[in-house]
């Protein structure tokens, strides 16, 4: 999970595959459902049906803990909304939130409204997709969430930098980009400094 969020697809699957060896080797189960780290990777390497297929699968079982499901539909959300199926990634946000709510678990709140403000701007509903990131941005800063603040940030400012709201989208994207002591070879804020580059 960690090389996924640091963007580095390669790594996950890397240990993916030695998780996987171990496991059929001690004839262990794993703790997490392995397709929802798969089926990240192939997200993040552009393999969107792909990646979709795998997510689907994972969540179709019941291995692991209730706990770690709203981490599957965030992928598949993203997964959907990347291939341009908005309609799809709604879905996928709307049984994200209903795992969250079944679980108790908030890690992922941030994402799901993330991905849903991207789905719905996808549809060209501009005003929900901007209340439904500003939301992502609010829970990521209660959460003190700064990977995902950083994320909602730059979701927003990339929407008004389309609107031509340059100098909003700058003042929201700089202050957490700013924060940020290390880590710099991270797709985020790599993605984020060119987003800020671009805006001045």
């Amino acid at each position: 999970m960690l090389h996924l969020d640091r963007g580095e697809p390669d790594l996950a699957l890397q240990r993916l595959g030695a998780a996987e060896a171990v496991v059929a080797e001690q004839r262990i189960g794993f703790f997490f459902e392995p397709r929802f780290f798969r089926g990240a990777a192939l997200c993040a390497h552009g393999a969107f049906d792909e990646a979709a297929a795998c997510l689907r699968e994972g969540l179709a079982t019941q291995l692991g803990t209730l706990w770690y499901r709203p981490y599957g539909f965030a992928k598949l959300a993203e997964a959907l909304a990347r291939h341009g199926e908005h309609r799809e990634a709604l879905a996928a946000v709307k049984d994200g939130r209903e795992a969250q709510e079944e679980s108790g678990c908030l890690r992922w709140e941030a994402e799901l409204h993330r991905l849903e403000g991207i789905a719905l701007c996808g549809l060209n509903q501009l005003e929900e997709g901007q209340i439904a990131l500003e939301e992502a941005l609010r829970v990521a800063r209660k959460q003190q969430a700064r990977s995902y603040e950083l994320r909602a940030a730059a979701s927003l400012a990339r929407l008004w930098g389309e609107q031509r709201r340059r100098a909003e989208a700058h003042k929201i994207l700089a202050p957490i980009y700013g924060w940020f002591t290390e880590g710099f070879d991270t797709v985020d804020l790599k993605e984020a400094k060119a987003l800020l580059d671009a805006l001045t």
